[in-house]
């Protein structure tokens, strides 16, 4: 029996040393083709990249797969307890394999069923980073090995760091961190133990407990998750309790731009981010970026230009509804399909139930569930006949009709847009999207610091950015650019030319330009024609200095890059952008230094190192080891000085005179200290306004985006420098009122308004002017441009002619 027993037992023996023998040259062939486990080491996963303005506030984020990197000390340890208890309680005891979970799975399998789970997070780690999603017994056997191997490698902490971040949570949220703030808006330490068990509930499959769709499902899993954590130690019986009464509280986070009105400068932003470093780089490389908008500024200018926008719009009669649906059922369903406009959040979508004399009866769009499900309460309100006032001007087949009814204007089913009467519940007035757009910019002239940008009406209805896009011809607001080269070329404020026709020959080509009004003014000084905006005598000084030289300012200043020299680009009739232009002025408004406009202060990278930095001045001594008593660093500016500072200060002091008395004339209302010019290009298709204070530029331009007339009598003056008056009355409110600095060495002196000569104590009709050293009021009279053809022929002292002109010839108004 002995001899038997032993005989059977050699047996055994001999086949289980088959067995393992055949176990371990399969395990060694398997683990030949094992990947490099070594690569976690270095593992960099792609993390969101987030897009800050200057403030800190969140204004947009970009990911192929959301997810902020945090190290396992930033994990509160009730974030660790959920996702140990719902995953792995036993993860920091066993050596990275659960022997009994992968025995029970590998017998499943053999036995003909599917390949079960049983993974411990250091396995789902192998396979998330190492391995495919295929459902195999060699996969299975490839996890077990690695896991071993990384359990050795690594520390607990470091797996458990590894997993947490890695891992998938249903709406393109992946890590912890991501999660939390995709599902509550909240960073992981605000999480409660309710929404980390959730969150850790999650792994198994996202889809299966989706909060909107299999919300029963979810919220059982939630609790059984609370549950296990009660086993296990982490939380208490009256904590758990406690965490599973609670809902399950999903508040998804909103995705893209997070501040309404900066859409245009998120994309700006954004399209400069991968022309820099690639689109790798923005969507995975966990950028940091913090940018110079002024979230307070750019609402200001975002409501400004739209309420200019909307101003002259209306004026022009209402153009119809968006669109006709049909309300004989549940007119909810096909409302909600209608696409509102998200960065004009005062703006609501509605559909007309009734029209009659008195006004509309309307069915307002419904909200949408965080699941997308439209919310079955309907809303109604209505819109009276005066809060729809500019419809009764309404169009039909291109020609204005003017209507007796609102029910001659609109019908039921018609889709509009609609804005809540402050302080009512359920009234409305009409609102339409304008057909003329335009651009703003608001830049900081010290710095180039773009603080706000206003790229058109509505980024939800066009992302074509009109503020660095759109060519347009700037019109008269280039002249200051053409005042400034004759002034840093031997003119003065005080110099005279001839504001009278002129007839420009060049070849068998004729041209006779003439000032907005049709009038000429005779013979006046250079600032005259800067404040009112002359065209006869910008052409003369152009011609009489050369267009080669207007050419290389228009370059210098950075509005153009290549200016043809032909005199008809003296009045603006190249194309450039708002940014160029505001760029531009702020030359002159810092004292003729270069600047670099800039949308970006600094970028990080995601481990925090800064890559870049707009501000390259330098400062000596800003690193000092110690203080001894040395005086304060100073930051050095390494800016170009392109334009001679006392020739900014005249240019600037003229230009205070557009807004004072000029065509400007409407923003001097504010009694501030402003410099700026109206820009009105031929036919009316354009109106400019761009101006300053000693810290602020801002410049805007209105216009169609298929350039046509604006109106007879549609200037920057009229359309442009009210919005900039509305803009710098909120803007400047609180600030100081800073005087422009008069550079040192600047002769101050009266002169007559008139004549360019010196004035008199006493004198009617006087203006204080700044001369440079050397420079001054003429001793006689000169005219600049008396030939009919611009030249000096006729120049020297006056003739009877000029003379009568100067009496009573017309004043130009533009």
């Amino acid at each position: 029996m002995i001899r038997l027993i032993g005989y059977f037992f050699g047996i055994g023996t001999t086949l289980a040393l088959l067995v393992a023998a055949g176990v371990a040259i399969y395990i060694g062939h398997v683990a030949k083709d094992l990947p490099d486990y070594e690569v976690l080491a270095k593992y960099e996963p792609p993390v969101t990249t987030r897009i800050h303005a200057s403030d800190g506030s969140l204004m947009a984020e970009y990911a192929r797969e959301r997810r902020l990197y945090l190290p396992i000390q930033a994990i509160p340890d009730r974030v660790k307890a959920a996702f140990l208890s719902a995953e792995d309680k036993n993860f920091y005891n066993h050596p990275g394999v659960d022997i009994t979970g992968l025995g029970r799975a590998a017998l499943t399998y053999v036995s003909g069923g599917p390949m079960q789970g049983g993974s411990t997070i250091t396995q789902q780690v192998a396979k998330n980073f190492l391995l495919t999603n295929e459902r195999s017994l060699e996969r299975k056997v490839k996890e077990a090995i690695l896991s071993f191997r990384i359990e050795q490698a690594y520390s607990k902490d470091r797996i458990l760091e590894l997993y947490l971040n890695e891992i998938f949570f249903g709406f393109n949220a992946y890590g912890v961190a991501g999660a939390a703030l995709t599902y509550f808006d909240k960073s992981v330490n605000e999480l409660t133990v309710a929404e980390a068990a959730y969150l850790a509930s999650l792994p198994k499959g996202p889809a299966n407990y989706n909060p909107f769709k299999h919300a029963d499902r979810a919220l059982e899993r939630r609790n059984w998750v609370i549950g296990q954590m009660v086993e296990n130690g982490y939380v208490t019986p009256e904590e758990g309790a406690k965490a599973k009464a609670e809902p399950l509280g999903v508040a998804p986070r909103r995705t893209g731009s997070y501040l309404f009105a900066g859409e245009y400068f998120t994309e700006e932003v954004r399209r400069q981010i991968i022309a820099r470093y690639g689109e790798n780089a923005l969507y995975e490389g966990g950028l940091s970026i913090r940018t110079t908008l002024d979230p307070k500024v750019q609402l200001i200018a975002r409501k400004a230009m739209q309420n200019g926008l909307m101003k002259y719009d209306t004026l022009r009669g209402y153009r119809g509804p968006v669109k006709t649906i049909d309300v004989s059922g549940d007119w909810g369903v096909p409302l909600g399909a209608v696409k509102g406009l998200e960065d004009v959040p005062e703006w609501s979508l509605a559909v007309v139930l009734d029209s009659s004399a008195s006004g509309l009866s309307i069915g307002l769009q419904p909200a949408r569930q965080a699941s997308g499900d439209i919310v079955k309460e309907r809303v109604e309100g209505t819109v009276s006949k005066d809060d729809m006032g500019f419809a009764m001007r309404h169009l039909v087949d291109g020609k204005t009709v003017k209507a007796k009814s609102p029910a001659d204007v609109l019908k039921p089913g018609d889709v509009i847009f609609v804005q809540k009467n402050e302080g009512s519940d359920n009234t409305y007035s009409l609102r339409q999207v304008p057909e003329v757009e335009g651009g703003l910019i608001a830049m900081d002239p010290h710095t180039g610091r773009v603080l706000a940008m206003v790229g058109g009406f509505s980024y939800s209805q066009s992302e074509f950015n009109r503020a660095t896009q759109a060519m347009r011809q700037p019109g008269s607001s280039f002249k200051p650019i053409v005042y400034s080269a004759a002034l840093d070329n031997g003119y003065t404020p005080a110099s005279v030319i001839m504001d009278g026709p002129i007839t420009i020959q060049s070849g068998n080509t004729t041209w006779t330009p003439k000032n907005y009004d049709g009038t000429v003014a005779g013979p006046a000084t250079l600032r005259s024609g800067i404040e009112k905006s002359r065209n006869l005598m910008t052409v003369r000084l152009a011609n009489d200095m050369g267009m080669k030289l207007v050419v290389e300012y228009a370059e210098r200043f950075g509005v153009y890059d290549h200016l043809a020299p032909y005199l008809p680009m003296a009045l603006g009739s190249g194309e450039t952008t708002v940014m160029r232009m505001v760029s531009a002025y702020s030359i002159m408004a810092n004292g003729g230094k270069s600047i670099k406009p800039s949308l970006i202060d600094r970028i990080q990278d995601r481990y925090g190192k800064t890559v870049f930095k707009q501000d390259e001045r330098g400062c000596e001594g800003c690193n000092a080891p110690e203080w001894k008593n040395q005086p304060e660093p100073e930051l050095v500016d390494n800016s170009e000085q392109v334009l001679d500072p006392m020739t900014a200060y005249q240019i600037t002091s003229m230009m205070e005179g557009v807004v004072q008395r000029g065509t400007g004339a409407t923003i001097g209302e504010l009694g501030r200290h402003i410099a700026g010019k109206t820009g009105t290009t031929n036919d009316e298709k354009d109106a400019w306004f761009i101006g300053y204070t000693p810290n602020l530029v801002v410049g805007l331009y209105m216009g169609y985006d298929t350039p046509r007339g604006l109106g007879h009598g549609a200037t920057g003056g009229g359309l442009a420098a009210p919005i900039f008056k509305d803009f710098m009355r909120v803007a400047l409110d609180g600030t100081p009122n800073v005087d422009f600095k008069v550079p040192d060495g600047m002769n101050l002196i009266a002169i007559n308004r008139k004549t360019g000569m010196r004035a008199a104590s006493g004198d009617p009709g006087t203006i204080i002017e700044a001369f440079k050293p050397g420079t001054g009021p003429a001793d006689s009279y000169w005219v600049i441009g008396m030939g009919a053809d611009g030249s000096n022929a006729a120049g020297g002292p006056l003739s009877p002619q000029a003379n009568q002109a100067i009496q009573d010839g017309g004043g130009g108004l533009y």
